[in-house]
């Protein structure tokens, strides 16, 4: 632990809202449609605070320190409020982040919190919705305590805040180093006073993200004195805890104003100062604003929706804005960043890293949506990947600040480079990319730069087991059937790419291992279930039974586990006993008695129609299987009430955790009518256009367009549809359907109709 000590004086800033236009003139202000307090509520996990587009820094306020919904520090449901920190997660299950705490305060300060059960701070203030605004790229509200208003905007890489006191010979701030979320260990703390509007700072922590240092500077526009709190404190439990903390002082005018910049950086406080310096050159709050909405303004314009329900237009915008967040820009001003290894690389603007993987939520919606409105930057996303793979010795499963944290299962790395590469998006090293995929498929644990708790995680004996004796015995590994279902799913997709790539023993090895998801299925009880090491099923057997983390499958049950065969859509249909057997058992999926049992049942099932969860990423292709067996209307049907039931204008308005964009990508897809069941194959299922019309706007300036003619809540089958003016009349398409630009016309009605039973995938 490194503490030190300086007295100085220092400088405070204040904090005032200016009037907020839109994008360029003449264009849609599509931003007044976001609203970035849905999913703050429920257990959405989303924050308010302002961001641009993939940026580096979050500002954000926190109002809680423990618990579940307090992964990205914000829920709407309390009435405090502790600081603005400048690092978040959005919508993930697991907390991190939650780095220099920054409040303003008037009067005497107090700051030495004893409560180790606390979620409040000394220094919190209580605070009123009615006095609370969040849009793209703004946030602002007041603080009661102090009779302060706080408002924040935010750069790639700095952030700017704008604070309006009252009068007050007591004015100033805390700024708190050692506070993070769900107070984690800092095993390096270190603030240092510039001057007397300047501080900087560095530490590192432990938590989800093994070993996460941050470097800060901030700069105010006020000069300010300044104390350092370096000593330990006793908490109630008796354990001491380090303190690192700023309290700065400084008189105040009534209204008046103090801002203050601060810079995030990975690497060290020289890139932090740059970071404000590049980002932020002036004092103009107003401008920054303008421009961060200006930015979100750009991203959003990617698609137009037609629809006279603006909460219905609200939601759609919103889920798009969130699907902008994650992953973040982790690329310095001047080009550096920090690897895998944990070491500084001089890297290039031009190719930014990015950091902030949930690959096994992302894989399934939100980077296919990416290869529709961003290709480019999903490319860049497989650039950082690679050069991770690179620099750590393996493709990560969740990475997190250049932490390999090992969490969740899969190696869904390899989907999304696979299916860029069949859309024909290759600007990354091929070679490299597939090198990297077949040794993330292997069970080998040599040359991974990883804390050593991570590695069984990161690299299970499950793909010893896969690939050794064919199956993964369930009395030897945990989650046994889910990470079978997904290394068959995986291992699909590079047989693909070996076959793309001419790499024909490889393929059939590959597809071999794909296969495998067919030894789970248990004909007797018709779900998949776990295999012990002699052969035998794991007794005994309760389909709606979760023990969270605990049991043969991952945050699920055999309801919502046994349909994981993306791939295979077709082999999964002929293991059930046909295409009426197929549909007999998926009708039953949602019409099953919703609960789940157990000692400790996964918080994760949730947005349950009957045994289908929405809630969370395993369930998100299911409702899209009625169309490989005749039944594309069964799927219309269901996409409405998905729709209806789990997305809303409200705090709650997401049915589980957002998971960095993956809820929201779902949404955006299947409200314009369509969603990739298998991605690494560039097909498309048809489901039920939400809108009007959906107008992607293409990269290259093409456009794509869904027209829902005759739609109305009401109308929610398909009539008939065709593409580019000739007849369709199955409920596919291809992605080269969506490039190329063209217009898919899907015609309405309010009862079921055969449109496309012909169809066989």
């Amino acid at each position: 632990m490194k503490l030190k000590t300086l007295f100085f004086a220092c400088l405070g800033t204040a904090f005032a809202l200016g009037a907020c236009t839109g994008g360029n003139t003449g264009t849609e202000d599509y931003a007044s449609y976001v609203n970035p307090f849905i999913g703050t509520g429920g257990h959405g996990h989303t924050f308010p605070g302002p961001v641009v587009p993939h940026g580096m820094i979050q500002p954000s306020p926190d109002t809680r320190i423990d618990g579940w919904d307090a992964c990205s520090g914000y829920y709407y449901a309390d009435t405090t409020l502790n600081g603005f920190s400048h690092t978040h997660v959005s919508g993930t299950g697991c907390c991190d982040y939650g780095d220099v705490l920054l409040m303003p305060t008037v009067g005497k300060q107090t700051y030495q919190t004893t409560d180790p059960a606390s979620q409040q701070l000394a220094y919190a203030s209580a605070f009123s919705h009615q006095n609370e605004t969040a849009e793209p790229g703004y946030y602002s509200v007041l603080l009661d305590r102090y009779g302060v208003k706080a408002e924040l905007t935010a750069a790639k890489r700095g952030a700017l805040h704008r604070y309006t006191f009252p009068q007050s010979d007591e004015a100033g701030f805390i700024l708190d180093l050692d506070y993070s979320l769900q107070r984690q260990t800092n095993s390096e703390m270190e603030i240092q006073v510039l001057s007397d509007t300047e501080l900087c700072g560095h530490k590192k922590t432990a938590y989800w993200a093994f070993e996460q240092p941050i470097n800060f500077y901030a700069k105010f526009s006020h000069p300010f004195t300044c104390t350092l709190v370096t000593d330990s404190v006793t908490m109630d439990n008796g354990q001491r805890l380090p303190q690192c903390k700023a309290l700065l002082h400084f008189k105040t005018n009534k209204d008046e104003e103090v801002l203050v910049k601060v810079g995030v950086s990975a690497v060290d406080v020289d890139g932090a100062r740059r970071n404000v310096e590049s980002d932020i050159p002036n004092w103009d709050f107003d401008l920054l604003r303008q421009e961060a909405r200006a930015d979100w303004n750009q991203y959003l314009s990617k698609i137009d929706i037609t629809t006279t329900d603006r909460p219905d237009k609200e939601t759609f915008y919103t889920a798009l804005y969130h699907t902008g967040i994650s992953p973040y820009l982790f690329t310095d001003a001047d080009g550096r960043y920090l690897g895998m290894d944990l070491k500084t690389h001089q890297g290039d603007t031009q190719k930014p890293i990015y950091t902030v993987f949930s690959l096994w939520d992302t894989f399934r919606a939100f980077h296919p949506l990416m290869t529709i409105i961003d290709p480019k930057r999903n490319e860049q996303y497989i650039q950082s990947l690679i050069l991770k793979a690179e620099e750590g010795g393996i493709l990560p499963k969740w990475e997190l600040a250049a932490n390999y944290t090992g969490t969740m299962i899969g190696y869904h790395a390899v989907p999304i480079i696979v299916d860029a590469y069949m859309k024909g998006y290759r600007d990354f090293d091929v070679q490299a990319a597939y090198k990297a995929c077949l040794r993330t498929a292997e069970y080998d644990t040599a040359g991974i730069h990883c804390p050593r708790p991570v590695l069984p995680y990161l690299m299970p004996q499950a793909k010893y087991y896969k690939n050794t004796l064919g199956y993964i015995p369930c009395d030897r590994e945990n989650e046994s059937v889910a990470k079978a279902l997904e290394y068959a799913y995986d291992d699909w997709c590079i047989s693909a790419f070996a076959q793309e790539l001419g790499q024909t023993e490889t393929q059939h090895k590959y597809e071999r291992f794909s296969k495998a998801y067919q030894l789970y299925f248990d004909k007797s009880t018709r779900f998949m279930r776990g295999l012990d090491s002699k052969g035998n099923w794991r007794t005994p057997f309760d389909p709606r039974s979760s023990n969270h983390r605990e049991d043969d499958y991952c945050e699920g049950t055999a309801w919502q586990w046994t349909w994981f065969v993306p791939h295979d859509v077709p082999g999964l249909v002929d293991l059930m006993g046909g295409e009426e057997a197929f549909v007999s058992k998926l009708d039953s999926l949602f019409t099953a008695n919703s609960e789940v049992e157990g000692k400790s049942t996964s918080a994760d099932i949730s947005g349950l129609i009957g045994q289908y969860a929405h809630g969370n990423e395993p369930s998100h292709h299911i409702i899209y299987l009625y169309n490989y067996v005749n039944r594309p209307w069964q799927t219309q049907e269901l996409a409405d009430s998905v729709f209806r039931s789990q997305y809303s204008n409200t705090v709650d308005g997401l049915s589980g955790n957002e998971d960095c964009g993956q809820m929201s990508a779902w949404y955006v897809l299947s409200s314009m009518g369509f969603y990739q069941v298998c991605p690494g194959k560039p097909v498309y299922a048809i489901g039920r256009p939400e809108f009007d019309k959906a107008v992607v706007n293409l990269p290259d300036g093409k456009k794509f367009t869904v027209v829902a003619r005759n739609n109305s809540k009401k109308n929610k089958y398909i009539e008939s549809a065709t593409l580019n003016g000739q007849p369709l009349n199955v409920p596919f398409f291809n992605h080269s359907d969506i490039v190329n630009g063209g217009t898919l016309e899907l015609t309405m009605t309010d009862h079921p109709t055969r449109w496309g039973v012909t169809a066989h995938q």
